[in-house]
């Protein structure tokens, strides 16, 4: 098997390929970079895109996992990358705005190292309960509750320590005067399979991770996270409807090129995914992971990457909460 390198040499000094008069296409193989293992909720995205990119953008798409810390390996990656359009991240939005502020090591700069492209999809985080919890437990009330009369049961999982479902969960802490023990897991799998078994009573999940078990009656929520209710679960009221107004959170996924890419060709790229987006096959396929297309200029999603960073970084001074490696 050719390594990537290999593969890149073998492109000649010419980035571009002519495919049709006055539309020139990147040669050879462009490289969608993720932060997470494959088969999970960014496939769901990276993969039909890169389809539908594959003789347009470049002559070639591929999907490529960097696993490890958290999305920062992949990060660090495409940072050190050449910024010839053939090299693209896609990370979650907490890799870019809220780790900044909690990671006192951080190897990249979200602002100074990237170029931003789009976000693609949007999506709500679950406050989830298993088969542990007693079924009169219904509520995030109810939870606080029962919470206060078992402090040594009252404990939430997490797919990875310092993410954003992890502050949702310090959060209600915070709100709540309750105890509540983090427990973090090696991503949403893991956790899942506690939860269908009973081994921790609650969580806080990516909708689309337990939206099928939500509506099986294997798991139920007790609210989302989302400012507003989520289309996917209309009938389970918002964190912020039950009365805690600060936690009102959501996520996006992101694709990102290295500083210094040609505008052009981040702006060519920007194009052809919102492109992809409008298809009503992605657009149904990514509904069945509770995932929702959303398409910015470069522009727009560099104002709002901003935007949810000075966010982010109200809510990690308000937690205290610094990871040191």
């Amino acid at each position: 098997m050719l390594s990537r390198r290999a593969l890149l040499a073998g492109m000649g000094a010419a980035p571009f390929a002519l495919i049709e008069p006055g539309f020139a296409q990147l040669a050879g193989n462009a490289f969608i970079v993720s932060g997470f293992p494959a088969g999970g909720m960014g496939d769901l995205v990276s993969r039909p895109l890169a389809e539908k990119l594959r003789g347009t953008y470049a002559g070639n798409m591929l999907v490529e996992s960097k696993v490890g810390a958290g999305g920062r390996i992949a990060a660090e990656f495409v940072k050190r990358a050449n910024p010839d359009g053939l090299t693209i991240l896609q990370i979650p939005s907490s890799v870019m705005v809220l780790y900044p502020h909690i990671y006192q090591n951080l190897a990249y700069d979200p602002f100074a190292d990237f170029a931003p492209v789009t976000m693609t999809t949007t999506y709500s985080f679950s406050f989830t309960a298993s088969a542990a919890l007693p079924d009169s437990v219904r509520t995030v009330s109810d939870f606080v509750t029962w919470a206060k009369a078992n402090p040594g049961k009252s404990s939430f999982g997490i797919p990875a320590t310092g993410s954003a479902l992890h502050f949702a969960g310090m959060m209600l802490q915070r709100a709540s005067d309750i105890p509540f023990t983090a427990v973090p897991y090696r991503g949403g799998g893991p956790l899942l399979t506690d939860m269908l078994s009973g081994v921790i009573p609650v969580s806080f999940n990516v909708l689309g991770e337990v939206l099928p078990h939500i509506k099986s009656g294997k798991l139920r929520a007790l609210a989302v996270c989302s400012p507003e209710r989520s289309k996917f679960l209309p009938d389970v009221a918002t964190m912020r409807e039950q009365g805690f107004a600060d936690i009102a959170l959501t996520e996006w996924l992101g694709w990102f090129l290295p500083s210094k890419t040609p505008a052009d060709l981040v702006n060519r790229l920007n194009g052809l995914v919102r492109e992809g987006l409008r298809s009503p096959e992605l657009v149904a396929r990514l509904a069945e992971s509770a995932l929702e297309p959303n398409h910015q200029s470069p522009e727009e999603f560099a104002t709002m990457m901003r935007r949810d960073y000075e966010k982010w970084s109200e809510i990690a001074k308000a937690t205290d909460f610094k990871i040191v490696e």
